[in-house]
């Protein structure tokens, strides 16, 4: 047993928690107040006093380029509002359409929950001997339902209020980065940034908030049953996942549907820009900007985030922290997620109030020293948690026995996991920006044709996928030598301690997109379109980074899921040459190419409809292509709503019932198989679907940009390369948008899911090997 206590008391931790958490919450707050003190009204017309001096990359001065080129600025504003209020309401409405479906499955899934964990014990009131510590007894299984449950319903809506947070303050923020864009690229830079901080933020802070408070309330009924009540806490993950499943799915195919069907009728067919106003799907595809890439990704890192915290506690639970009843210790993971929001509100100010960007080709260098310099800060952070939150010797449950280990090897594990989490990020931007030679030679390939260029593309995703599963091999080969299971999930929560900076990054990138296309569309000078340009480009890398980091991390934590759902389904080991384990691994590995195919037929048929429909408003509206009327958008954000909502049921389902099938039909030992066959094919399918997708997007960009002599070879836009890159774009979009992104999470939410479920598995699960 531990011979040692930790630094830190319990009052210590009790505190340093949710006073990490509110100060998270303020600097959001704090953030979106600087943010809000841009005006979406016309102001009368100033010139600068001389004191900003230069700002922006074309040299601009304080007062405004509309005032040089003598466009009116009132009417400017005026139509920016417009446009952001037409966004904002599609997007509103989308979610709240979403959200009410979605809230009808989750209470159907609350219900089984109760009914499947309850009817374990028959659903009695009695005290029942504890699985993990013998001789002592524990709370009944009724109880262990009722709590499960609750924390289903906490962490469920805590993931729909995180994303639904977030797309409001996208939408809020995207014509404020337009409007300043005029005053030069820092200043826009800036308003995107800090509006990304604030939904980064927003979600960290809440979600380690509201596990907090779950915890300790809990903790009321369960008194000293810290067993039954970290299992209880599961439900926390497995609600944040499954809302994470349905936003990713259905803002998926919104945004892609949408995308899609405007690319290839405006550009490749009618020869007019991106976001042109004349383009009749183009407010749907700035709607699906903010409800896939904006709130799908909220509630998706969400998700990891809080099955990350429930795998590391649960394994916690069961080693001496939790038989000892150390305090400090046992919330070692909810530690860690506090000195990250500090470690990354230190990250933000440099880029937000230390170093100000002066030109275009600073935005990419300023996003990426976001993601070394939270991780350097980080790794200190993490090295006080471990030196004050542990003791220095203590033993670990690994299957069945306790390991000694000590607290610097826990640190050890928590450092590679964020440094794993950097490498990943790196390697993804080397593969996909178009700095570098892959992305340059995919847009090469484009001057004989959309096939070169689609050959060349998948042949960049497989390679892709190579460093990055190394990284994560590495990751996890050094924490389970060193810590089990609880290295594994601690590893993974590294990797997303930095969550609140990856996710800053990540929302920039949309409202960066919003911003050029609200620049479009309101009119506005080539310049401001340039410098908007320049900031989507990158915004483009570095969400490429983000979906690294997040199918990353979901590898590492479906792994310490997986390890807990072993350990509480008293599986003593899983071997592969058992025919029950072995066709579960077979099933297991289709299981994403199944829900691959759904996800894009989906996209497919939802973009059928769109291109059938933009096609029939240029043929059929007189005045369309000369820009003297207006094209009807309502149409076409109703063809992406009434689709999304369609059609991510299917694949939600396929996700969430295969766990109950196969755990109630052919038990544990064929479930585990599945968990593992998923876990292994998926992560390399959504690792190679999302980089071959942002490189086709970049390699379009590269050439549309013309930056270099290389890139004016291929262009101008409306050229056969570029028309070439637009298809191969096109074709990227549900790879990168809907299906790699969606499977980070199927493969979480069914380790979670089976976890949550193991009491009911182990008991009455494999009916039909049973009868057989």
């Amino acid at each position: 047993m531990a011979a040692s206590s930790a630094f830190l008391p319990e009052l210590g931790t009790q505190v340093v928690v949710p006073v990490a958490a509110v100060v998270g919450i303020a600097f959001a707050v704090l953030q979106w107040v600087l943010v809000s003190k841009v005006k979406l009204t016309p102001e009368p017309p100033r010139r600068g006093d001389g004191s900003a001096g230069k700002s922006g990359g074309a040299g601009a001065s304080e007062f405004l380029i509309e005032e040089e080129e003598g466009l009116n600025e009132h009417n400017v504003v005026v139509k920016c509002a417009e446009i952001q209020n037409a966004i904002s309401e599609g997007a509103t409405s989308f979610l709240f359409t979403e959200y009410k479906y979605v809230g009808l499955f989750m209470g159907i899934f609350a219900v089984l929950i109760f009914l499947f964990l309850g009817s374990v014990e028959s659903f009695s009131t009695k005290s029942q001997p504890c699985h993990y510590s013998k001789g002592k007894t524990c709370k009944p299984a009724l109880a262990n339902a009722i709590f499960s449950t609750i924390a289903f319903v906490l962490g469920a809506v805590t993931s729909l209020v995180s994303g639904f947070l977030g797309m409001k303050i996208a939408t809020y923020a995207n014509a404020r980065t337009t409007l300043e864009a005029r005053k030069g690229v820092g200043k826009a830079f800036i308003t995107a940034f800090r509006s990304g901080a604030v939904m980064g933020f927003l979600l960290a802070a809440s979600g380690l908030f509201v596990l907090y408070i779950a915890i300790n309330l809990f903790g009321i009924y369960y008194g000293d049953d810290w067993e039954g009540l970290y299992e209880a806490i599961t439900g926390y993950g497995l609600g944040g996942s499954s809302m994470a499943l349905f936003g990713r799915v259905g803002g998926g195919i919104y945004t892609k549907a949408a995308d899609v069907g405007a690319d290839l009728v405006g550009k490749v067919e009618r020869n007019i820009p991106e976001d042109d106003p004349r383009n009749p799907a183009v407010i749907a595809d700035n709607v699906g900007d903010n409800v896939g890439d904006i709130a799908g990704m909220g509630s998706d890192l969400f998700g990891s985030y809080a099955e990350s915290s429930c795998a590391a506690l649960v394994v916690a639970s069961i080693s001496s922290f939790g038989i000892n009843h150390e305090f400090t210790p046992m919330l070692y993971p909810l530690l860690i997620s506090s000195v990250g929001i500090i470690a990354c509100l230190i990250t933000t100010l440099f880029a937000t109030d230390f170093f100000e960007i002066k030109a275009v080709d600073e935005i990419e260098p300023a996003l990426k020293k976001q993601l070394i310099i939270s991780t350097a800060v980080m790794t200190v952070g993490i090295a006080l948690v471990s030196w004050l939150g542990l003791p220095y010797t203590f033993t670990i449950y690994n299957f069945g026995v306790q390991k000694t280990v000590y607290n610097w090897q826990l640190f050890l594990c928590v450092a590679v996991g964020l440094w794993a989490g950097l490498v990943i990020g790196f390697v993804t931007e080397y593969y996909t920006s178009n700095a570098y030679s892959p992305v340059q030679d995919v847009a090469d390939s484009c001057r004989t044709g959309a096939a070169t260029n689609v050959i060349f593309g998948l042949a960049l995703g497989y390679k892709s996928v190579i460093i990055p599963i190394f990284a994560i091999a590495f990751s996890i080969f050094l924490s389970f030598s060193l810590a089990a299971m609880y290295g594994v999930a601690v590893a993974a929560l590294g990797m997303l301690s930095t969550i609140a900076t990856g996710l800053a990054i990540d929302a920039y990138g949309p409202i960066s997109d919003n911003a050029g296309g609200i620049a479009e569309m309101a009119g506005m000078s080539h310049r401001i379109r340039e410098r908007t340009d320049a900031l989507d480009a990158a915004g483009n890398t570095t969400a490429a980074i983000g979906k690294g980091f997040a199918i990353g991390s979901a590898a590492l934590v479906s792994l310490a899921l997986f390890g807990a759902f072993v350990s509480r389904a008293a599986i003593s080991t899983v071997d592969v040459l058992s025919p029950k384990v072995f066709i579960g691994l077979i099933v297991g590995a289709m299981l994403p190419y199944w829900f691959s195919a759904m996800t894009m037929k989906s996209v497919g048929s939802a973009a059928l409809k769109m291109v059938e429909e933009v096609r029939r408003q240029f043929n059929t509206i007189p005045g369309l292509m000369e820009g003297t009327t207006k094209p009807d958008y309502a149409t076409c954000v109703k063809i992406s709503t009434d689709a999304s909502i369609k059609e991510m049921i299917p694949p939600g389902a396929l996700v969430m019932l295969t766990p109950l099938i196969v755990g109630i039909l052919f038990g544990v030992e064929t479930l585990s198989g599945v968990l593992a066959g998923a876990l292994v094919s998926g992560v390399q399918i959504a690792i190679s679907a999302s980089n071959t997708g942002g490189a086709w997007d970049n390699a379009k960009k590269y050439i549309e940009a013309g930056a270099s002599e290389h890139a004016r070879t291929l262009g101008p836009k409306g050229s056969d390369p570029h028309k070439a890159a637009v298809i191969g774009d096109t074709i990227g979009d549900p790879l990168k948008d809907t299906s790699g992104p969606s499977l980070n999470i199927l493969i979480k939410l069914m380790a979670v899911e089976s976890l949550v479920f193991a009491p009911f598995f182990a008991t009455h699960g494999g009916i039909l090997f049973k009868w057989l």
